[in-house]
C-alpha cells in the first residue's frame, strides 16, 4: 500500500485542508454534548443561571450570605459590586430591571468582565449553598445545616441575627463544616445549590426568572443548530475533497497501469493473464480508491474524535473511565477475532474474481465454438463453479463480519446502561449532575465509534493492500524490452532493407531455442516470404521486427543499424503491420482506417482501402466508410477484416510492410488481385510475408523455409523446388506438380 503513496503526494495540499476541515467537525461534534450537558444542568436544573455570583443582591440578603465568609472574602466580593438606592444616578434604569429596588438597597455587579471569576464563584457558591442550608432549617425543612457544638439554637429565632452575635471560632467552624462539603460534592454540584440561592434572590428583586431560564435554553439551543450546520458543512466538504483525492489518484493509477502495460513485450504478456490485467485496472484499483476515501474520512477523524472524547469525559468524570475502557477492550478483542478469520479470505477472493474473469472472456470470445461443439451445459458448469467460490468465499467473510454488527451494538447498549447505572448512584451521591452523565454517556459513544472506525479500517486496509500489491506488481515490472538511453535516429534518406545477422530466440524460461542462427536480408522493392510447419517459429520471426521479442544473440538490422539502438517509437513509425488475425476497434470503418493516420485525406483513404481490395464490400454497405464496427470487429467477416487491417496498415505509407499469415481468409481470386495491387502500389517498400499456401508466397523474390527454428532453405520457388525437401515436401501437400510448374 505504501508503494502507491506517491501517487497522493499531488494532493497533499488538498489533504491538509481535510484534515483541518476534519479538526473542526471533531471539536464541533465534542462540543454538542456540552451543550447538551449545560441546557440540562443550567437551562433546566439551574433555572438558565450559570454560576453562583449573582448580578444583583439585596444588601439585607448579602448582609445574611457574606456570615458564611470570611473578612478577606468578604471585602473581594464587594470590590465587585456597587450599592444601589433611589439616590443613585441610573436608580430608575436599574428599576425596570429589579422592581424591589423601590424599597431595598441593592448590591448591583459591576462588570460581567470579571478577570477572578472562578475565585469569585466558589466563595459565593459556598456561602450561597450554606446560607441556603440555613434558610432551609429556619423553614422546618430537611437541610444541610448544622449548628456548632456548644451553640444551641431556640426555636424560632433568626440564625442569621444569631450568627452575628456567634464568636468568631464558632463561626469558622461552620465554614470548615462547608469547605468538607464542597470536597465531597464537588464544584459542579455547589454551583448546582448556589444557582437555586441566586434563582430565589432574583425573585426577591422581582425579576423574570422564567424569561432568564428560557432564554439561556434558547440561545445554548441556537448555539448547538450553529455548530451542528458547522459540522455538517465539514463533513460535506472532507467528503468533496476526499472523493476528488481518490478518484483522481485512481485516474493516475489507471493510467499509469495501461502505460505500463502498452509497453509489455509478448513475454510480459505470457507472465499475466488478460482476465487478471483487467481485473486489476478496474477492480483493484476500485478497491484502493475506496479505502482512500474511508483512510481520509476516518483514519485522520478517528484519533481526533477518540482523543477529544477521552478528554472531554474525563472533564465530566473520572471515577468512569473503567467503563470506557471496558467497551473499547472488549470491542478491540472481538474486532481482531474478526480480523483474523477474514483477512486471508480477502487475498483469496481477488484471485477468485480473476478466476471468474478469466472464464467469462474465454466463453465470449469463443461463443461460436461452444456453440458449434454443443458445450454450453459444460461453459455453464465452468462459470458456475468459478462462481460459485467467489460467492461462497465472500458469503462466509460476510457472516463473519454481520456478527460482528450486533455484538457492538450490544457492547454499546451494555456501556450506556452500565454508564447509566454508575451515574445513577453518582447523581444520588450528589457528586455528579444529570447532564454531565448524559454528556458521558454521548462521549462514550463517540470514543466507541472512533475506535471501532479504526478498527474497521484495519479490516479495510489489509484488503485494499491486497489489491495495491497486485497493480504495484504491474507498475514494478522491469519490460524486457526498453529503449536506448541515447536512441540512433534513422537517415533523411530511409529505404528500409532488413538484415538478420546469426539471430536466435527462446521464450522466457524455455530449455531451447525456438530460433537458431536465422541470417538473411530483405530488400526495397522486393518480397520476402516466410513459410514452414506449425510452431517453426514464422511468427516470431516476423515479430522481431517491430521489437515485439527482442533478439536472445546475434542482430536485426534495419538501414544497418541494429534495431535495439533506436526507439521503439522511431523503429514502428517505419513499419507497416497486419497481424495474423485482425484486429479492428469499436467505430467507423474510417475511424479504424483511419487509426494509422488521423491526417489522411478521403483520397489516401480511399486508395489504401483499393489497393487491399476493401473497396467493394465498403461502397454495398449502407453507411459507406461511417459504417459502424463492432467491437472487435464482430459485424464484419473474416476476409473483410483482414482487407480493413491491410488498408490500415497502407495508409501509413511505411516503407516496411510485414504481413503476418494475413491472406489466409481470403479466397485465391482476392488473394491474386491484392498481391498484385500492392506489386504495383507498394513496389519500393521492403515487403516481409508470413504464408502457408504455397500460392501466396511462390511468386516472392525470396522464400525462406523454416523448420523447427532452423533456416532449411532460402530462394526463389523453383530453386526451392529443387533443392529443399521441406518445401517440396508442404508444396506438394497443397498443389499438384502441374500447378506448381
Amino acid at each position: 500500500m505504501f508503494k502507491l503513496i506517491r501517487y497522493l503526494k499531488p494532493y497533499t495540499v488538498f489533504i491538509i485542508v481535510a484534515v483541518a476541515l476534519l479538526f473542526v467537525q471533531a471539536m464541533s461534534e465534542l462540543a454538542l454534548p456540552d451543550y447538551m450537558s449545560n441546557i440540562v444542568n443550567v437551562g433546566i436544573q439551574q433555572g438558565g443561571i450559570e454560576d453562583a455570583i449573582p448580578e444583583a443582591i439585596s444588601k439585607e440578603t448579602f448582609d445574611n450570605v457574606s456570615l458564611f465568609m470570611s473578612g478577606e472574602d468578604r471585602q473581594q466580593i464587594l470590590e465587585h459590586y456597587v450599592l444601589v438606592n433611589k439616590s443613585t444616578a441610573d436608580y430608575e434604569k436599574n428599576l425596570k430591571k429589579y422592581p424591589a429596588l423601590e424599597s431595598k438597597e441593592v448590591y448591583i455587579l459591576k462588570s460581567d468582565d470579571i478577570q477572578s471569576r472562578d475565585s469569585l464563584n466558589l466563595i459565593l457558591g459556598k456561602a450561597l449553598m450554606a446560607y441556603s442550608g440555613v434558610k432551609s432549617a429556619m423553614a422546618g425543612e430537611n437541610g444541610n445545616f448544622t449548628a456548632p457544638s456548644g451553640f444551641t439554637i431556640p426555636e424560632g429565632a433568626n440564625v442569621f441575627l444569631l450568627m452575628r452575635l456567634m464568636p468568631e471560632a464558632q463561626r469558622l467552624e461552620m465554614l470548615n463544616q462547608v469547605d468538607t462539603m464542597v470536597q465531597v460534592m464537588g464544584e459542579n454540584i455547589v454551583n448546582q445549590s448556589a444557582a437555586l440561592a441566586v434563582k430565589e434572590i432574583y425573585e426577591e428583586l422581582g425579576m423574570n426568572t422564567q424569561k432568564l431560564q428560557s432564554g439561556y435554553v434558547l440561545r445554548t439551543g441556537f448555539t448547538m443548530v450553529l455548530v451542528t450546520l458547522l459540522s455538517a458543512l465539514c463533513t460535506i466538504m472532507v467528503a468533496l475533497i476526499a472523493s476528488k483525492i481518490a478518484a483522481a489518484s485512481a485516474r493516475a493509477l489507471r493510467r499509469d497501469v495501461f502505460e505500463k502495460v502498452e509497453n509489455f513485450s509478448n513475454s510480459e504478456f505470457a507472465r499475466f493473464s488478460t482476465a487478471s490485467l483487467i481485473t486489476r485496472t478496474t477492480n483493484d484499483i476500485t478497491q484502493i480508491q475506496l479505502v482512500v476515501v474511508l483512510i481520509i474520512r476516518m483514519v485522520f477523524y478517528a484519533p481526533i474524535i477518540g482523543v477529544g472524547g477521552i478528554i472531554r469525559a474525563l472533564e465530566k468524570s473520572t471515577s468512569m473511565s473503567w467503563v470506557i475502557a471496558l467497551a473499547v477492550i472488549i470491542l478491540l478483542g472481538m474486532v481482531g477475532i474478526v480480523f483474523a478469520i477474514a483477512l486471508p479470505k480477502f487475498k483469496k477472493i481477488q484471485k477468485l474474481i480473476d478466476r471468474l474473469n478469466l472464464v467469462t472472456r474465454e466463453h465470449l470470445s469463443g461463443l461460436m465454438v461452444v456453440r458449434a461443439f454443443n458445450t454450453q451445459k459444460f461453459e455453464e458448469e465452468r462459470f458456475d463453479t468459478a462462481n460459485r467460490d467467489v460467492t461462497k468465499t465472500e458469503l462466509f467473510v460476510n457472516r463473519v463480519m454481520v456478527v460482528l454488527m450486533p455484538a457492538i451494538m450490544f457492547v454499546m447498549n451494555g456501556t450506556m446502561l452500565l454508564i447509566v447505572w454508575v451515574g445513577a448512584h453518582q447523581i444520588e451521591a450528589s457528586t455528579m449532575q444529570v447532564g454531565d452523565m448524559m454528556a458521558y454517556i454521548q462521549y462514550a459513544m463517540l470514543i466507541i465509534f472512533a475506535f471501532l472506525m479504526l478498527t474497521m479500517m484495519f479490516i479495510m486496509i489489509p484488503r485494499a493492500s491486497v489489491s495495491a500489491a497486485r497493480v504495484s506488481e504491474i507498475l514494478e515490472v522491469d519490460p524486457q524490452i526498453k529503449d536506448p538511453k541515447n536512441p540512433k535516429k534513422f537517415g533523411k534518406n530511409f529505404k528500409g532493407i532488413v538484415q538478420f545477422k546469426n539471430v536466435c530466440y527462446r521464450f522466457p524460461g524455455a530449455e531451447k531455442n525456438i530460433l537458431n542462427n536465422i541470417s538473411f536480408t530483405a530488400l526495397p522493392g522486393q518480397t520476402t516470404a516466410i513459410i514452414g510447419s506449425t510452431g517453426s517459429g514464422k511468427s516470431t520471426l516476423l515479430n522481431m521486427i517491430p521489437r515485439f521479442y527482442d533478439v536472445c544473440g546475434g542482430q536485426v538490422l534495419v538501414d544497418g543499424i541494429d534495431i535495439r539502438e533506436v526507439s521503439q517509437h522511431d523503429l514502428r513509425e517505419k513499419i507497416g503491420y497486419v497481424p495474423q488475425k485482425g484486429i479492428l476497434f469499436s467505430g467507423t470503418i474510417e475511424s479504424n482506417l483511419k487509426y494509422a493516420d488521423e491526417t489522411a485525406s478521403e483520397e489516401e483513404v480511399e486508395r489504401a482501402a483499393k489497393i487491399a481490395q476493401a473497396l467493394e464490400f465498403i461502397t454495398t454497405k449502407e453507411g459507406g466508410y461511417n459504417s459502424p464496427i463492432s467491437q472487435g470487429g464482430t459485424n464484419v467477416s473474416g476476409g473483410q477484416k483482414q482487407r480493413l487491417s491491410i488498408a490500415r496498415a497502407l495508409l501509413k505509407k511505411p516503407k516496411i510492410l510485414l504481413f503476418d499469415d494475413s491472406f489466409s481468409a481470403l479466397d485465391f481470386k482476392t488473394d491474386a488481385a491484392l498481391r498484385r495491387k500492392l506489386k504495383e502500389e507498394t513496389g519500393d517498400c521492403t515487403m516481409i510475408i508470413v504464408g502457408q499456401r504455397i500460392a501466396t508466397i511462390k511468386n516472392a523474390d525470396q522464400i525462406l523455409v523454416l523448420d523447427e527454428g532452423n533456416l532449411v532453405g532460402i530462394g526463389k520457388h523453383h530453386e526451392l523446388m529443387a533443392s529443399c525437401q521441406t518445401y517440396r515436401e508442404i508444396a506438394l501437400s497443397q498443389l499438384s506438380e502441374a500447378e506448381l510448374a
